[in-house]
């Protein structure tokens, strides 16, 4: 938030969005854009608050329920996954399943394994999502490690300014135009399995 100039973040309350329970959240919560946080295990109790099909302590997975539920019709999501999502087996599958039924997955921006080095080597994804129409199409889009360079480190991070080829092929709001290349290919929903190899094949 300082980053973005905002010294005094007065309307920012403090609080795990987790501990309210799932269906306490009405219209009147809902929101156009959103970009949830990352990673890690809730603490036990958390899962009691979201209904049995989707009970889990991992925070990603539930965050990505709760986004689900937030958004407004044609609301707008930005998350970072780890790998682990897209091949999980059981919860995942039907979190899997209510994502691509009632968003529209339209783009996923595949990161070096060493983005968040040396906290983890873990593969992440961008998965850039709509609410309100089902997934037809999903894009992928290979984020390459600039040229020279092996891995992403603490004095060797990534920089925005890295994202332009993103950028240039992304088609505007309407992401009319895109084009596939050696970085960038794209799949029909249709020749997706949701279990265990979701995604696998095109990664």
């Amino acid at each position: 938030m300082l980053l973005h100039g905002i010294e005094v973040p007065a309307q920012i309350r403090h609080d795990n969005a987790l501990a309210r329970p799932l269906k306490d959240y009405g219209p009147q919560d809902r929101v156009n854009v959103t970009n949830p946080p990352f990673g890690g295990m809730e603490e036990d109790g958390i899962e009691q608050n979201f209904p049995s099909s989707f009970r889990t302590r991992e925070t990603a997975d539930l965050f990505l329920v709760l986004i689900m539920r937030l958004l407004k019709e044609r609301g707008r999501a930005a998350i970072v996954l780890p790998d682990g999502f897209f091949f999980g087996e059981g919860i995942k599958t039907r979190i899997k399943e209510k994502l691509l039924e009632e968003c529209n997955l339209h783009t996923i921006v595949r990161l070096p394994n060493s983005v968040f080095s040396p906290y983890t080597n873990i593969k992440t994804n961008l998965l850039f999502f709509e609410k309100g129409n089902p997934t037809k199409v999903i894009w992928f889009f290979e984020h390459k490690l600039p040229e020279g360079q092996k891995a992403y480190s603490k004095s060797k991070p990534m920089r925005i300014e890295e994202f332009e080829t993103e950028k240039r092929w992304w088609g505007g709001k309407s992401r009319k135009g895109r084009k596939g290349t050696a970085q960038a290919w794209r799949v029909d929903v249709k020749d997706i399995a949701i279990e265990t190899e979701f995604l696998k094949p095109y990664f």
